[in-house]
C-alpha cells in the first residue's frame, strides 16, 4: 500500500473476517486436505499423526457454524473503497474481523499467537 503511494495509487486493504463461500466450504476443504495428507511421505504423516487430520477437520466444522452469510458486507466495503472520494486505507467486513483481529493486531504477537 505504501509502495503504490509514491506512484499516485491509492491502495485500500480489505480484510474480511470468514464468510460462507466456496473456498471455505468444509466438504471441498476436507477433501481437498485428505487428498494432499494421502500425497506425503510416511515419514511426515508418522510425524503429524492421523489425530492431526482428525483435529484439523473437526475444527474446521465448529468454524464454519460462525462464517457469516451476508456477502454484501465484503462488497460494500470493496464499493465504498472503488467510489469514494478519500477511501479508508483498510476495511474489515464481518463481526469477526472488528471484534477479533483487529484488537489482536494491536496486541503483543506473543499474546496473539496464544490466543
Amino acid at each position: 500500500r505504501l509502495e503504490m503511494r509514491n506512484f499516485g495509487v491509492k491502495v485500500s486493504v480489505i480484510e474480511p473476517g470468514y464468510f460462507k463461500t466456496m473456498i471455505t466450504n468444509v466438504e471441498n476443504l476436507q477433501g481437498n486436505f485428505l487428498s494432499t495428507w494421502k500425497k506425503l511421505p510416511e515419514e511426515i504423516r508418522a510425524s503429524y499423526g492421523e489425530s492431526y487430520l482428525n483435529q484439523f477437520v473437526a475444527s474446521l466444522k465448529v468454524m464454519q457454524k460462525g462464517y457469516n452469510t451476508d456477502l454484501s458486507l465484503v462488497t460494500n466495503c470493496m464499493e465504498h473503497a472503488l467510489t469514494s472520494l478519500h477511501p479508508r486505507a483498510r476495511y474489515s467486513a464481518g463481526w469477526d474481523a472488528k471484534l477479533l483481529y483487529i484488537p489482536l493486531s494491536y496486541l503483543p504477537s506473543a499474546l496473539t499467537d496464544a490466543v
